[in-house]
């Protein structure tokens, strides 16, 4: 024991499962660390050596027949959101202190306990999501180690940011009371709307590390392993478990101070080869139902390109225009296909116009913002693929035009662009007079 390696990280683990979480098992080893316990892993004394066996100062069996080691050592299996209490719960949920069901809840299990074989536990025990230990931890958790910290904004938010799954029964069906777009939003809406909140569920295992005989105090609580569990499937564990880097220690404080270890282990049962292969099977129907429906979205009536023709979609916008002299400007654009071996369908409109836009000082220019789309579409269908028969290219023309107070249109301008192979951003067009 004295050559054991104490596991010092103490940080948390991130694991992912698609299994339910209810099949999550937990097995917690607590030990105090004694010289009673110590002498059990020292060698016998060697044989022609006047040694005394250090065995004879074990202690003995109190006269009530319980051993006080089987007080310093513990093992307890715990499934997820399993309730075990504490000796404090036990005293403190009698009939008069109990105020809300949940209370009422607990003092029956406990009842419950007393008549039939007792509690499976001593010293560790749990406190589930809904345990009042657990808002109160997640709202007063602190994030750095100084002893004068001041909770910033964001740390305040995140400390309501769970939701309880019991306190989510919204109405199926039921009309929202609420805008599902707020378009004139408030600075303080915006500060508390922005703000990570995916549903957590948490559970606390915990020790009481009192001294022999007086268990039930709150200032001997101690935190041997936060769970929590998100609507995603992502389990987080703190500390992660033990594994082969070795046991946990806790110091307790005070006059009397002692050792704690203890041991964390994943003790969930495998799932046997044929809940497996049913699975599998499960998931592969799954996916292939799935499947079907994306098909059904797409139907069977997708055309396809006529074998060896080119078929071109173009999705443009014309953004803004700039460096005229006159206001209340709008832009005439037309696609000019070469006449060889290039069409568009009968239903495609290879032309437009924007919307009368004003302009706005930017600068020393005047600028006039569009922000106006467009699409095209051509097929080209030629059999020759020489070099010397390459296609030409459709063109865009542009014709800017303003309109003043009188309703009279005036020309400011012409221009043209050939549509680049790519997609890409054109940049500016100057047109000339």
């Amino acid at each position: 024991m004295a050559d054991t390696v104490w596991s010092t990280d103490t940080g948390e683990a991130v694991y992912r499962s698609r299994d339910p979480v209810r099949n999550l098992r937990l097995r917690v080893h607590l030990q105090r660390i004694t010289s009673s316990n110590y002498l059990r892993y020292q060698p016998a004394a060697q044989p022609g050596k006047d040694l005394i066996d250090l065995a004879t100062f074990r202690p003995q069996p109190t006269a009530s027949g319980h051993r006080p080691d089987e007080d310093e050592e513990e093992e307890v299996v715990i499934g997820w959101q399993e309730k075990l209490f504490s000796q404090f719960e036990v005293d403190l949920y009698q009939e008069a202190a109990c105020q809300s069901p949940l209370d009422h809840q607990y003092r029956q299990e406990i009842l419950k306990l007393e008549g039939s074989d007792g509690r499976k536990n001593r010293r560790i025990f749990t406190y589930t999501d809904s345990d009042r230990y657990t808002n109160l931890e997640e709202h007063c958790q602190k994030m750095t180690t100084a002893a004068s910290e001041v909770p910033s904004f964001l740390v305040e938010r995140m400390a309501n940011v769970r939701r309880r799954r019991q306190d989510r029964r919204g109405m199926e069906g039921g009309i929202l009371k609420s805008r599902i777009v707020t378009w004139e939003p408030s600075e303080e809406f915006v500060r508390n709307s922005h703000v990570i909140n995916t549903p957590l569920q948490t559970m606390y295992i915990m020790a009481d590390l009192g001294p022999y005989g007086k268990l039930g105090y709150k200032k001997h609580e101690h935190v041997l392993c936060t769970l929590k569990v998100d609507s995603n499937g992502v389990i987080t564990v703190k500390p992660d478990f033990t594994g082969l880097k070795g046991p946990y220690r806790i110091e307790t404080e005070g006059d009397k101070q002692e050792l704690w270890t203890y041991t964390l282990d994943n003790v969930s049962s495998l799932a046997q080869p044929e809940e497996e292969e049913r699975e599998q099977r499960v998931f592969k129907d799954l996916y292939g139902r799935h499947k079907e429906y994306l098909s059904s979205l797409v139907g069977t009536d997708f055309e396809m390109t006529v074998p060896g023709a080119l078929r071109l979609f173009v999705n443009g916008e014309v953004v803004s225009a700039q460096g005229y002299e006159s206001d209340n400007l709008y832009v005439h654009f037309f696609l000019e296909l070469p006449t060889t071996n290039w069409s568009s369908p009968a239903f495609q409109q290879l032309s437009g116009v924007t919307q009368t836009c004003a302009t706005k000082s930017l600068g020393m220019d005047q600028v006039a913002h569009f922000s106006y789309p467009f699409t095209f579409e051509a097929s080209f269908l030629h059999e020759d693929e020489s070099a010397e028969a390459l296609p030409a290219w459709p063109v865009l023309y542009c014709e800017v035009l303003s309109l003043d107070f009188w309703q009279r249109y005036r020309v400011e301008g012409y221009g043209a662009v050939v549509l680049p192979a790519t997609p890409e951003m054109v940049g500016e067009m100057t047109p000339g007079r």
